[in-house]
């Protein structure tokens, strides 16, 4: 399976495509300079293999968006004739910055998650990888990623697909986390662990507790 991730230079998506990659998965990194994907592919383990992201959107089954969040509308209409069909993992926080740090910011259709899914009709939109450091992920001297993802959706055969797409970094599991409309509280609580990491200068993430590794 090709995995696809645009704003794949930036640190929460090279992470994640450094974590696919090690799993076995062919990985594309998207980016608006190609020749910054294909330098940044190279330094990744793994294949992986750098593009514009349209060339990248088109190229994967499942299409992680993680680029930043005043990007992210103008890039999903742009996109959404190449994303007909596929699903796409949505895992975009918007989030302000000022003197006292991070903050959730307002979005029209409730989250990015939703925003997404307005503007990709023909696509089937997941929230994930929402709360899960980009440090950890693109460091390599770390053989796991001790966290939980909250994967949110509508359609039950794509959430587990991306919960399975979760468990294969080590350490993390994939939890069911809700319909899509739930979301925004899950984009926001990253306002929050931003202020936990400054507190305590950590990278912490989430466990869900009294799930079983394996869910029915």
């Amino acid at each position: 399976m090709t995995v696809s991730v645009l704003g794949g230079t930036g640190p929460q998506g090279r992470g994640l495509a450094r974590r696919f990659a090690a799993a076995g998965l062919d990985v594309v990194l998207g980016s608006r300079d190609p020749a910054r994907a294909v330098l940044t592919a190279s330094g990744l383990p793994g294949r992986v293999f750098g593009m514009s992201n349209a060339d990248a959107a088109a190229a994967g089954a499942i299409v992680v968006v993680a680029v930043p969040w005043d990007g992210h509308a103008e890039l999903l209409r742009e996109l959404a004739p190449v994303l007909a069909g596929k699903i796409v993992v949505d895992c975009v926080n918007p989030l302000g910055f000022d003197k006292q740090g991070a903050y959730a910011l307002p979005v029209e259709e409730g989250s990015a998650a939703q925003q997404a899914a307005a503007i990709l009709p023909a696509s089937t939109v997941v929230g994930a990888f929402h709360n899960v450091s980009a440090v950890h992920l693109d460091d390599p001297s770390r053989s796991t990623v001790d966290t939980d993802v909250l994967v949110l959706g509508d359609d039950r055969a794509a959430t587990d697909l991306v919960q399975e797409l979760a468990g294969t970094i080590p350490g993390v599991r994939g939890i069911y986390g809700g319909r899509l409309r739930n979301a925004h509280q899950v984009e926001a609580l990253t306002a929050n662990l931003i202020s936990v990491n400054r507190r305590y200068k950590a990278h912490a993430g989430l466990r869900v507790t009294d799930i079983q590794y394996t869910e029915d």
